[in-house]
């Protein structure tokens, strides 16, 4: 599962320094599937995300779809910079901005996972810390209380290997997830480059 996830994701990044959406989207529905079994704080998320994914794979697939293949030709047709929301017409790239939070936050949960050093902070509060970095500023007071209590009921570092790796010694486990990270944080970063470039990343 991290395999055809890693490789949709490198496959969104296309030669011409865009993102294709297709094939990111494709990335987050293998995304999900990983995650939705580590616990309710990423069912939770998970469920989020995939509304989101569903969403934009409507506008990819839909009447207008050759302005939806990719980051860059979506933004040019919204123009969300001259029609932010509640136009309609903005709905794609404020979908794409919330997943790209989203993904900030699953990319540093992965890496702190893989990274985290016996003795050192749980796995639960390097997720929250992540939490906190990349999606919380975005939340609600309720929103960010509950996340609070989920993680109080996250599971350890040990566990959160064996379920993202079955059957893999911990220190496969660990590079693997280190290769996903580098990953999600390569398409992050791309995609951080193409929104902070038109203004988008205070969109929603």
């Amino acid at each position: 599962m991290l395999g055809r996830m890693m490789r949709l994701f490198r496959a969104s990044l296309n030669p011409e320094g865009d993102v294709e959406l297709s094939r990111y989207l494709a990335g987050w529905r293998e995304l999900v599937r990983f995650l939705t079994p580590l616990g309710s704080i990423f069912a939770f998320a998970t469920r989020e995300a995939s509304a989101k994914v569903t969403a934009l794979e409507a506008l990819v697939h839909g009447p207008e779809a050759a302005h939806y293949t990719s980051l860059g030709t979506m933004v040019a047709w919204e123009r969300p910079e001259i029609a932010p929301p509640p136009s309609a017409k903005a709905s794609g790239s404020v979908t794409m901005l919330l997943l790209h939070r989203a993904l900030r936050w699953s990319q540093l949960c992965l890496h702190r996972v893989a990274i985290g050093m016996l003795g050192g902070p749980d796995a639960g509060i390097q997720c929250s810390d992540a939490y906190g970095t990349a999606l919380a500023p975005h939340h609600s007071w309720l929103v960010r209380q509950a996340a609070h209590l989920a993680f109080l009921a996250f599971p350890g570092r040990g566990r959160l290997l064996e379920v993202m790796c079955p059957g893999a010694r911990e220190t496969e486990a660990r590079a693997a997830l280190a290769r996903a990270a580098g990953t999600l944080e390569d398409v992050y970063n791309r995609t951080q480059g193409l929104l902070a470039e038109r203004g988008l990343l205070e969109l929603a």
